[in-house]
């Protein structure tokens, strides 16, 4: 199926066509000449087209879908919105999947600064112990 765009141009082209073929009956011969001697010149002139070694890529078939590479003259299909939504779903959920991760290791780092909060408050020791130096380094090699 080819676009109303693409269409128009080559009916465009097919008619600019028609119309050059059916006028050049009507040159006179030295026109002819001169226009065939530009083509020859012109053809002289350009450049060889580089050959490239065909390029074999490994394609993964997906359910539901052709196997090989699709044809070059083919027209390319529209994709749905639902199966745009199909094709995301993964990276949906991976985000997803990190931001719950995150919000969760930021809740056990909160209830272990509480734990810790709450044996130092009903602790025995007086706050300014802790805020002592050296009570900091006895504790260190107490242990």
């Amino acid at each position: 199926m080819s676009s109303a765009p693409d269409t128009k141009e080559r009916e465009f082209a097919q008619r600019i066509c028609r119309a050059l073929d059916e006028n050049t009956a009507s040159l006179p011969t030295s026109t002819l000449d001169k226009l065939a001697t530009a083509r020859r010149t012109a053809l002289a002139r350009k450049k060889p087209e580089p050959v490239a070694a065909p390029a074999f890529a490994p394609v993964l078939a997906h359910a539901g879908g052709s196997f090989g590479t699709p044809r070059a003259d083919a027209p390319r299909e529209r994709v749905s919105p639902l199966r745009r939504l199909a094709r995301a779903w993964p990276l949906v959920a991976l985000v997803v999947g990190v931001v719950v991760v995150a919000y969760w290791e930021d809740v056990q780092r909160a209830k272990e600064l509480a734990d810790i909060d709450a044996a130092m408050l009903s602790d025995d020791l007086p706050l300014n112990a802790y805020l002592d130096h050296g009570f900091n380094a006895y504790l260190s090699r107490a242990r």
